[in-house]
């Protein structure tokens, strides 16, 4: 089948575009720029030129293809609340065109959009609330609501892997800008993870579940809960420094604009995505990536 696949170049979308070639689908990619398209075609990818912001060409992708997977979105996170309403607005676009058919239309969420203290599953519905600006759930549920056949795959916090420059690499570029790795108190809250190329599997299994998949959410989700102490430590491992505990005041100042995300506490079950995917996860875990060298070179 062909596929519309955006954010085509990027970490998890470069890793689906991979994992739907090995199985034998075509792909159209998104690409934004000369580099990304180059990137794509140079894998054997056919290119279509446009952006999030251009729903004409989201549109055009929608149609040419047998259905969509919906991995771009623009992190720039001093923009995170107009990116969101970016991302509404290319969700509605593509749903738009894929109304009364059966093609299938996967939307991108996160695990880390629910409250602390949670182990979610796949049957909890997104928060809806003013504090949360995404509302790709919303977007793909309401899709959903009006015929499309609409999933949603949710990434953890951490999805991993050579060429990561997503959640670890900050903390690791924190930690050498401070000279040491850090967490807040006992760091016993916790992230998800999962590897990038077992990500990309679920996006191919959903994909083809068919209307199966139609209204339900995934979750790309190997590791349910690792705590953060352990990541620190993984880190600081890494790079000769120490792992230090810090006060809630202290991580303000280390964290900065990332303590939100620091403090994520945040456990997910993938029990009924492995059940109805038959998904098994065989990539390594999050702390012995971060035994790697490529994340520290």
């Amino acid at each position: 089948m062909r596929v519309f696949v955006t954010g085509a170049s990027g970490f998890v979308g470069s890793a689906v575009v991979e994992e739907l070639k090995k199985a034998g689908h075509q792909v159209l990619g998104l690409a934004r720029s000369d580099a990304s398209a180059a990137t794509l075609a140079l894998n054997g990818v056919e290119v279509l030129r446009g952006d999030l912001e251009d729903l004409d060409s989201l549109r055009a992708g929608a149609s040419a293809s047998d259905g969509v997977i919906h991995c771009g979105f623009n992190h720039d996170f001093s923009r995170f609340a107009e990116n969101c309403v970016m991302d509404r607005h290319a969700i509605d676009a593509m749903a738009g065109v894929l109304a009364g058919s059966d093609r299938p239309l996967i939307v991108t969420s996160g695990t880390g959009l629910f409250p602390a203290g949670l182990t979610i599953d796949e049957d909890m519905a997104a928060p809806d609330s003013s504090a949360i600006p995404r509302r790709s759930e919303q977007a793909a549920m309401a899709a959903y609501a009006a015929g499309v056949n609409a999933s949603i795959v949710r990434l953890p916090p951490s999805v991993h892997g050579a060429g990561e420059h997503g959640f670890v690499p900050i903390l690791i570029r924190l930690a050498r800008e401070k000279g040491h790795a850090a967490y807040v108190g006992e760091g016993a809250n916790h992230w998800p993870a999962t590897h990038r190329f077992d990500a990309a599997q679920v996006y191919r299994l959903v994909f083809e579940l068919g209307r199966k998949a139609a209204g339900r959410r995934f979750h790309a989700v190997d590791e349910g809960g690792i705590a953060f102490r352990d990541i620190a430590t993984a880190i600081g491992r890494g790079l000769g420094l120490p792992a230090v505990s810090l006060t809630p005041e202290e991580a303000k100042a280390y964290f900065d604009w990332f303590s939100h995300f620091a403090a994520i506490d945040n456990r997910a079950s993938s029990a009924i995505t492995r059940e109805t995917l038959g998904w098994l996860p065989s990539h390594q875990g999050l702390l012995q990536d971060l035994s790697e060298e490529h994340y520290f070179s």
